[in-house]
């Protein structure tokens, strides 16, 4: 599936800031960081529709369900959709121990799974404004298990923004994947996954309906 403002074979970066909820650095035993921190997944890591591959991946795959922003040429929104950046948690954790890169643990097959976008026509700003109540859900085996407001964020987008545009080289069509809540936890085969994100009335503006397999 592409999206209007996609083309097949385009080339972008996707780039993902880590610990913006303090909920959910304080759940893995990290300290949240003053500034934005981001790594970043290579484009054929996304993946927009098909199951979740588990049983075919050798390590342990967990959930972390995001708001992901589509930039424009300026860098601004043009573009939201909810998205989960899927985890080897085991083996991040292994290379995090001897303070090598933990790429193998976030950059794997199908690792950046992406719903459907809806247009954005507003500011960074507005994606946390407490009235509009934008909200991403991630339900398993229909449970919900991390829910938040993009409100709730302790480094919101445009700070994510502003420090990204002090040396990466940002393009249009580039995704910025702005951190998941609290509730984070491994995936299995067979389960089904749910994932929303919502507006104020609880209109679901671009969802993930998919099962492990």
């Amino acid at each position: 599936m592409v999206d209007e403002g996609e083309t097949l074979g385009a080339t972008m970066a996707l780039w993902c800031t880590i610990r913006t909820f303090a909920e959910h650095a304080a759940e893995l035993g990290n300290s949240q960081p003053s500034v934005p921190v981001f790594f970043v997944k290579p484009n054929n890591c996304l993946q927009r529709t098909g199951p979740i591959l588990v049983s075919s991946h050798s390590g342990e795959v967990h959930h972390e369900v995001e708001c992901v922003i589509r930039l424009d040429e300026h860098a601004q929104p043009e573009a939201i959709a909810v998205g989960l950046d899927l985890t080897d948690r085991l083996t991040q954790g292994q290379l995090r121990s001897e303070q090598l890169p933990w790429t193998k643990g976030k950059c794997f097959r199908g690792s950046a799974y992406v719903g459907p976008f809806v247009q954005w026509d507003d500011s960074f700003e507005s994606l946390v404004d407490e009235h509009l109540h934008l909200t991403i859900n991630l339900w398993v085996n229909e449970v919900l298990v991390q829910s938040a407001r993009l409100s709730e964020m302790t480094i919101s987008p445009a700070a994510q923004r502003s420090e990204l545009l002090t040396w990466a080289p940002v393009s249009a069509g580039d995704y910025l994947f702005t951190g998941t809540p609290s509730g984070v936890g491994q995936l299995h085969p067979e389960d089904h996954v749910y994932a929303t994100l919502e507006s104020h009335d609880g209109t679901v503006l671009s969802f993930i309906d998919t099962r492990c397999d």
